[in-house]
């Protein structure tokens, strides 16, 4: 199997939501990494968003990497095509593995876990433990309101512009996932297009 282009981890809902643009654009995501020779890193589940995201990837010929820790392997229903699927035993084995085995980092509309998984990354980030990109897709302004609490964080005097900055914003997954994959420095932006 060749080298994927890309590593691009997703956090996502582990179930499909209330809108069914949310099932469409996780489809949408998987669907361009797999177009585009990439490898999908996530949670390792088959149900939800997570499932949407994994199966459009390797529908379109990506590859995936899923880590699921064993207490979950029942309750988001573990994912056995993937490419890899790694049975961690904890929470943070399975963020550090996802974490190191990324070019960058996506984050689709998801509950709790999804905004702890970005905000830690996002953390790491501004500490200087990983310099990898980090983007939020914002479809149909699912994230408005926690864009407005970190601008009022920053407004507070909490948060700096330079560290709201560490995060690329776009409601547009064509436009944000080759940015993301392009400020990795993994694909030139010639192929991207070409697809």
């Amino acid at each position: 199997m060749s080298r994927p282009a890309f590593s691009l981890c997703v956090y996502c809902g582990s179930r499909d939501g209330g809108d069914p643009a949310w099932a469409a654009l996780a489809e949408h995501v998987g669907a361009w990494i797999g177009r585009h020779r990439g490898r999908l890193v996530y949670g390792g589940g088959n149900a939800g968003l997570m499932g949407r995201v994994a199966t459009a990837t390797l529908a379109a010929g990506g590859t995936v990497v899923g880590v699921i820790p064993r207490s979950l392997v029942a309750r988001e229903l573990a994912k056995r095509d993937c490419t890899e699927l790694h049975v961690v035993d904890t929470m943070h084995q399975r963020k550090q593995m996802m974490a190191e085995r990324a070019d960058a980092f996506v984050a689709l509309p998801g509950g709790l876990g999804t905004l702890e998984e970005l905000f830690e990354v996002w953390t790491w980030r501004q500490l200087g433990y990983y310099d990898k990109p980090i983007g939020i897709l914002n479809a149909g302004g699912y994230y408005d309101g926690l864009l407005r609490f970190v601008q009022a964080s920053a407004d507070a005097g909490f948060v700096s512009a330079w560290q709201q900055g560490l995060v690329d914003v776009d409601a547009d997954p064509d436009a944000l996932l080759p940015r993301l994959v392009q400020a990795a420095g993994c694909t030139p932006p010639s192929r991207l297009e070409a697809i």
